[in-house]
């Protein structure tokens, strides 16, 4: 039973998310420091997850998050007065207020929500040998091939560019003259300067993208790519907007749903200016089924998951984990997750038992509590709470109810989920594919016979972008500097508005990518995850 006397109600700086003998709030200042729910399966670690997600967003504070059996996108509908959440209401001394979340849906499949791509340029070779699961050699090879794109200006936008510029860095058999003949003489010479580039490592690679392809990949690669600022919104009340993934299907290939949220992660880190500590985040990202994430993850990748996750925070950003067993956060993560809510765990097995055990040691203990004993024991929609408090150290471990979400529990119809994106703030931004310009055309130029022109011939596309971003933005760019258009170019195809991109954008269709070239993508889209060369 909620404490008499005390308010229970959200607050301008707090969430209230559960009670037992003492109310489980969770502080906003606090919130960016990161978090962890962990619980079986059936315990109530979703309800938990959608009551944290409402609270931040009545806090103005937008959310992300991966919905993998279509339950949290409820959310966005208005909660029902059954009888198990009004008895649960009345347990903590609440009035029961039904509410509704401004959500957005986001689908990599493009079937259940707005499509959400990203460029293989963007992902970097890092994230995308994760993606294929290559070994080191082979990693090296890809590493290879995008330093040689961006040393020849060929943009890597999708699959089928990635493909083309492997096979162009293939070593040829041919000598003397007819050597000289093959177009992409040069090419290949660029990558052999890198080390040994063998067609049999390149032909794993190709395979690998064949299964990832098969995966779904290929709606994943393309433009327009996402821009993770239109996570950032509040509605027209000041409401966080609550951004859910749909990830029933994209979980059936695990390794790209990982690999999708981290590179997520990754690109929030890079473009998010350092704000320190704030009154409330910017974003909070909820990682669900966050095994997936360490799973086999070579030392590389954890040094930069690790360096992500400390450092984000101070971009204003709080990350939580959802999974059901403790023991799948490595100890140099869960260090770092300072709010914690953990469900019920069945110690069936031994692992189950140390799983128990991990899990009890990690809490402030409480004396009142026989910690260990208590999370075998937990009912349904009870937990184990500790949230930071004051300077930053953990509240000691109290045993709570926790609170019955505003919005409905459970998930949306077909119908409610098109009218949902129908009524969304980015509709039409996303919804149609453009097949730029970029490494595929251009290669296929070049075996053709066809010189392209350079960037900064006159009457170019280059020039038709300036005419056009001059007319936008009112300033006159001179065709000559590159950096400048190839930033407007961006600009133009990716966010001035929705108008611009159904219409400049895609009009100009495969001459825009194609001219963007890759002289400032280095320092624009890779970056700790994305890097160009393992560092």
């Amino acid at each position: 039973m909620a404490p008499s006397g005390k308010s229970l109600a959200d607050t301008d700086d707090k969430i209230f998310v559960g009670a037992g003998e003492q109310p489980a709030w969770l502080t906003l200042a606090l919130a960016n420091r990161h978090g962890l729910v962990t619980g079986a399966t059936g315990t109530g670690k979703t309800v938990s997850l959608q009551v944290m997600a409402e609270g931040f967003a009545r806090a103005g504070v937008p959310v992300f998050a991966s919905d993998i059996k279509g339950d949290l996108s409820g959310i966005s509908q208005t909660g029902e007065a059954k009888d198990f959440i009004l008895k649960r209401a009345t347990e903590l001394g609440l009035t029961y207020q039904p509410d509704q979340f401004s959500t957005v849906f986001w689908d990599v499949f493009g079937e259940q929500g707005h499509p959400v791509r990203a460029t293989v340029t963007e992902m970097g070779p890092l994230l995308l040998a994760r993606m294929l699961d290559l070994n080191d050699v082979q990693e090296g090879v890809l590493n290879v091939a995008f330093r040689v794109a961006d040393e020849n200006g060929l943009a890597l936008i999708d699959m089928k560019d990635l493909r083309a510029l492997l096979d162009a860095i293939i070593p040829d058999v041919k000598k003397g003259a007819d050597a000289d003949a093959d177009p992409l003489a040069p090419i290949r010479k660029a990558a052999q300067s890198f080390g040994n580039v063998t067609r049999a490592t390149v032909g794993t690679i190709q395979r690998q993208l064949l299964v990832l392809e098969n995966q779904g990949g290929t709606k994943f690669f393309g433009e327009p790519a996402l821009t993770l600022t239109d996570f950032m919104k509040t509605d027209r009340d000041g409401r966080g907007m609550i951004n859910i993934l749909v990830a029933d299907r994209l979980l059936e290939s695990p390794r790209l749903y990982a690999t999708f949220l981290l590179w997520m992660l990754s690109e929030l880190f890079e473009e998010l200016p350092e704000v320190g500590d704030v009154a409330k985040p910017k974003l909070v990202f909820f990682f669900d089924e966050a095994h997936l994430l360490f799973n086999d993850a070579p030392k590389a990748l954890m040094d930069k998951i690790e360096q992500v996750v400390r450092l984000i925070r101070s971009k204003g950003v709080g990350v939580y984990f959802v999974t059901q067993n403790p023991l799948d956060v490595p100890d140099r993560v869960l260090g770092q997750l300072g709010n914690r809510v953990q469900h019920a765990l069945r110690a069936f097995t031994p692992r189950d038992q140390k799983a128990v055990a991990a899990a009890a040691d990690t809490f402030r203990p409480n004396p009142k509590l026989d910690t260990a004993k208590v999370i075998t024991e937990l009912g349904k929609g009870e937990a184990l709470v500790s949230f930071l408090e004051g300077n930053g150290t953990p509240a000691m471990v109290e045993r709570v109810l926790i609170r019955p979400p505003s919005a409905r529990i459970g998930p949306v119809t077909p119908e409610e989920r098109k009218a949902v994106i129908a009524a969304s703030p980015v509709k039409g931004k996303y919804d149609t594919a453009i097949d730029a310009e970029s490494a595929y055309e251009l290669l296929q130029k070049r075996i053709a016979g066809n010189a392209v022109t350079t960037a900064a011939s006159s009457g170019g596309v280059l020039g038709k972008i300036g005419d056009i971003a001059a007319t936008i933005f009112g300033t006159n760019v001179k065709r000559g500097q590159l950096s400048t258009t190839q930033v407007i170019a961006r600009n133009v195809a990716r966010s001035v508005s929705d108008k611009v991109v159904g219409g400049i954008a895609a009009d100009l269709g495969k001459q825009v990518g194609g001219s963007l070239g890759s002289s400032i993508g280095r320092s624009l889209v890779r970056g700790a995850l994305g890097g160009l060369l393992r560092r």
